[in-house]
């Protein structure tokens, strides 16, 4: 749930074959005359950080849980923290899912020290996402930012909880864009951030800021083993998740009852067909009873495309099964054998047993 440049010799020799003999410029240390002056650079980074740390702390919030489990000696009460921050005036906190989740008591730490009770607004373990709310007077928060504009090696700032150390700040840049990574219910999440701002256990639920104080995404984890790789949920994400929440309490999606795998298309069916892509979806089970049953999948089919949009991964199938296309009909094509056919396919709601 805590989840120096060294001078370059040769340029330097040829440098001084070129200068003049006795002159003043010769005489210098190439040290002196070489090296840049940094410091100027260092204090607008050292500024940067600062200003964003200080416009953001204030909205970032400590969450206590405890929620009971069962032990080898039987039902016990754990406890357990993590981080969130304040998305709205009224009390809206964003947070993750696996700090609250199965939680009986929530309670959040504000900055300035006032602690409230919260309760639980929604849950996505899908997204590893979650809103709580409390009810206080003045109350500071934050923006979340349009992630579709961030760029690798941009600096960032995280700021939360790591183990129990409120309000800590680290800086980093941007490692990589667009990760994928598995919720704890064992789905893909898209459009994850990489950084190198440190993260700890604690840090999960707080926000990673740019240089203007903006939220950019939400910590999530880091790989132990490793150092310098930690993951954030993008901004994006975030607020069609806790826009969801906020409304319905949960994020309903699809389904239409398959397990597949990944596989490569022939080349001479991609060229037949003149198929956009050359991977698809191998239909491995049909669910009995289930909407992909009763359009007539089989084992063996390969799924091309949902609704005229390409599937070259089970994933994407799983971007298209959204809320909206409950109750829908949908249009599948197939690849069965050699041929190419189009089915009528009518997705579900995800049960609640559905993993």
């Amino acid at each position: 749930m805590t989840i120096v440049t060294f001078p370059n010799e040769e340029t330097a020799s040829t440098q001084f074959l070129l200068s003049e003999p006795n002159s003043e410029v010769s005489s210098r240390p190439a040290t002196e005359s070489s090296a840049p002056n940094d410091s100027a650079l260092l204090d607008e980074y050292s500024r940067t950080v600062v200003s964003a740390a200080e416009r953001v702390a204030p909205a970032v919030v400590n969450i206590d849980i405890k929620q009971h489990v069962n032990g080898r000696r039987g039902p016990r009460e754990m406890g357990g923290s993590g981080s969130g921050f304040m998305i709205a005036p009224d009390g809206f906190i964003l947070t993750n899912s696996h700090v609250v989740h199965g939680a009986t008591q929530i309670r959040v730490n504000l900055s300035d020290g006032r602690e409230y009770p919260a309760q639980l607004v929604g849950d996505d373990p899908d997204t590893d996402l979650a809103v709580v709310r409390i009810d206080a007077p003045n109350l500071v928060h934050v923006r979340l930012a349009e992630s579709e504009n961030l760029r690798v090696g941009q600096v960032v700032i995280a700021i939360g909880n790591p183990l129990g150390f409120q309000a800590s700040v680290t800086a980093g840049v941007i490692s990589a864009l667009g990760r994928s990574m598995h919720a704890q219910s064992g789905r893909l999440i898209d459009n994850i951030i990489q950084t190198d701002a440190a993260l700890n256990p604690g840090n999960s639920g707080g926000p990673l800021v740019n240089s203007t104080g903006e939220v950019i995404g939400v910590n999530t984890a880091m790989i132990r083993p490793a150092q310098g790789i930690c993951f954030a949920i993008a901004s994006n994400t975030a607020k069609f998740v806790a826009g969801w929440l906020i409304k319905e309490g949960k994020i309903r999606r699809s389904y239409i009852g398959v397990a597949g795998q990944n596989v490569p298309l022939h080349r001479r069916i991609v060229r037949f067909y003149n198929l956009p892509r050359e991977t698809g979806v191998l239909v491995v089970s049909v669910e009995k009873s289930s909407p992909a049953e009763q359009a007539g999948l089989r084992e063996g089919d390969v799924i091309v495309a949902f609704n005229e949009q390409s599937i070259g991964s089970i994933h994407e199938l799983h971007k298209m099964l959204m809320g909206d296309q409950i109750d829908l009909i949908a249009k599948l094509l197939i690849i069965r054998h050699t041929e190419k056919l189009e089915l009528s396919i009518l997705p579900a709601e995800v049960r609640a047993s559905t993993p």
